[in-house]
């Protein structure tokens, strides 16, 4: 997360959304950058509105515009797979050896599956019941979020490749991708809507 106090605006970090790079490039024009804890780096909007809202508004009276990305869902998960295949990868024990794509999107379909696929939502992440995130940019059209910011930062943007996943197989054959779609109807939705 980072915030920039002059500017009244605050990026939220959704996982597997180009996060790290834009917290490369920003880290030294931002106010407050969050690096870690994962938990504290990753705050979603609930918990923005909860803890952090109030407090910046005390501090300022007025509010901030929240900004994040939202990724293609689909890739957005095939992201969080290469991840966790690197995750680990020279240990004997790690639970991703001979899990292929549509195994680990099987397995995050699954309420009940193993841990290391239940990764969230980035719907969960950029919404609640009755709120969004002010302004969400899609992951695909980095162009738009880099020029918003250049407007809003009053500077020139340019974002680093980092936190680059391995290349690995992650296709599936349509049904399995039609039966995903329907488990990430939330997301599909959001992600349609920008």
């Amino acid at each position: 997360m980072l915030i920039f106090w002059e500017r009244r605006l605050v990026f939220l970090a959704t996982p597997k959304a180009g996060s790290t790079a834009v917290e490369s490039a920003l880290e030294a024009l931002a106010n407050v950058a969050v690096q870690r804890p994962a938990a504290l780096k990753h705050a979603d909007l609930q918990t923005y509105r909860r803890h952090i809202e109030p407090w910046l508004h005390s501090a300022t009276g007025e509010k901030f515009t929240t900004i994040a990305l939202m990724r293609e869902p689909i890739g957005w998960l095939r992201s969080w797979y290469r991840f966790r295949l690197r995750d680990d990868d020279e240990d004997p024990d790690h639970p991703m050896i001979g899990v292929s794509f549509a195994d680990f999107a099987s397995a995050y379909a699954d309420p009940d599956g193993p841990e290391v696929a239940r990764v969230g939502s980035q719907a969960a992440f950029l919404t609640t019941e009755a709120d969004r995130v002010d302004r969400i940019f899609r992951y695909e059209d980095m162009e738009t979020f880099t020029h918003f910011l250049e407007d809003r930062l009053d500077c020139a943007i340019s974002l680093p490749r980092v936190n680059v996943p391995p290349t690995v197989d992650v296709s599936l054959n349509p049904e399995q991708e039609a039966g995903l779609r329907k488990v990430m109807a939330a997301d599909f939705a959001l992600y349609d809507s920008l």
